[in-house]
């Protein structure tokens, strides 16, 4: 049996493209050892693969990076291998050298824009790193895919490589019935409202979701994962007296998490505009929402809004002025003939974006090595 040996820079909880592509390679007959990294605050993880998770001295800035790629070049030199799998910048210059020393295959996910995300927009001589790093690796790279069409014409565009387009898309879910037990405890009678991802960060219209619930009456917000701004809205919760109707959740299971988004009545999706790496995002929440059969109501980012308009399952908004955006959720909940196309629309929308379809673009990168 070959090995694929897949590194990530995350603690493999939340990362569902990865056991996605993990499970898939499985079924292709491979064996996988999948590694991260063990934070303080980890939850335990049982997969049905080989997993591997490092405790760390230093857990982010230039000495998180540092130490990891050291980490992860040592650990990957002693391994069986016969393919190594990358996901995303942070993990590939180990996986890199490590192909080259054995002659082995390297397959590269690249998740995002990298180089463009908001936290390396003030940071001019990190970000120069970054790209170094990757202007040195990526023109020689055979096997690369990424997460929709505008990230893979920039790469390609920019290094002369052609690039895959596999979608962080959720699974087939199955229609089970709502927990209505929890759907009493979490909303009552009331409208929900969810905003879900592990990368809960600035620009992502989290705060402006939070300040809207000011203007909403009988409708819940919940915020349910990650980011840097979670503390954050946690104290505007406090501040603006919302502990009522805002209710922010740290990360759990994917199948919980989808019990709550199934009892949802829209689901949120607001990055701004303010790098490249949003404009082009095209974030797994939005195909979450999709097998939960939720309308969507999201901001103007090219690759969302394409989504949304084309398959006519929910409303694109220019404006995040909480008080607008509120006015306009508003609007949504009074139109139910509108509801009724969305709810419709989404069934098929189910039926067209799914993992078991997307996966198989997987297996011919795999089966062409």
């Amino acid at each position: 049996m070959q090995r694929i040996v897949v590194s990530v820079t995350n603690d493999l909880v939340t990362d569902q493209r990865v056991h996605k592509v993990c499970n898939t390679l499985i079924e292709m007959g491979f064996g996988i050892y999948l590694i991260g990294r063990k934070l303080s605050n980890s939850l335990p993880i049982e997969r049905n693969y080989k997993t591997f998770r490092m405790k760390l001295l230093f857990n982010n800035g230039f000495m998180f990076y540092a130490e990891y790629s050291i980490r992860l070049f040592f650990k990957l030199f002693f391994l069986k291998k016969d393919v190594l799998l990358s996901n995303d910048l942070d993990t590939l210059l180990p996986n890199f050298l490590i192909s080259r020393i054995f002659s082995k295959k390297l397959v590269y996910d690249s998740h995002e824009l990298f180089t463009e995300v908001p936290e390396l927009i003030d940071r001019p001589t990190i970000k120069n790193t970054w790209l170094s790093i990757e202007k040195f690796i990526f023109p020689k790279l055979k096997n690369v895919y990424t997460v929709n069409a505008s990230i893979a014409s920039i790469y390609k565009k920019k290094y002369n490589v052609d690039v895959e387009i596999i979608r962080n898309i959720a699974p087939l879910f199955k229609n089970e019935p709502l927990d209505i037990a929890l759907s009493k405890k979490v909303k009552g009678n009331k409208k929900m409202l969810i905003l879900q991802g592990s990368g809960i960060n600035m620009d992502r219209g989290a705060e402006e979701a939070v300040t809207m619930m000011q203007y909403l009456e009988n409708v819940v917000l919940y915020v349910i994962g990650s980011g840097d701004v979670f503390d954050k809205l946690k104290e505007l919760v406090k501040t603006l007296k919302l502990e009522n109707k805002v209710f922010i959740k740290n990360r759990m299971s994917y199948q919980e998490l989808m019990e709550y988004t199934k009892i949802a009545d829209l689901g949120l999706s607001l990055d701004k505009g303010t790098n490249l790496n949003y404009e082009y995002s095209l974030p797994n929440k939005v195909f979450d929402y999709i097998q939960a059969k939720i309308p969507l109501l999201v901001s103007n980012r090219k690759e969302i809004a394409s989504l949304v308009l084309d398959n006519n399952i929910g409303l694109v908004v220019e404006n995040l002025d909480p008080e607008k955006l509120a006015q306009t959720i508003k609007n949504i909940f009074i139109d139910q003939e509108l509801l009724k196309e969305w709810r419709e629309n989404l069934v098929k929308a189910q039926k067209r974006y799914n993992w078991e379809k997307e996966s198989i673009k997987l297996k011919n990168i795999f089966n062409n090595l």
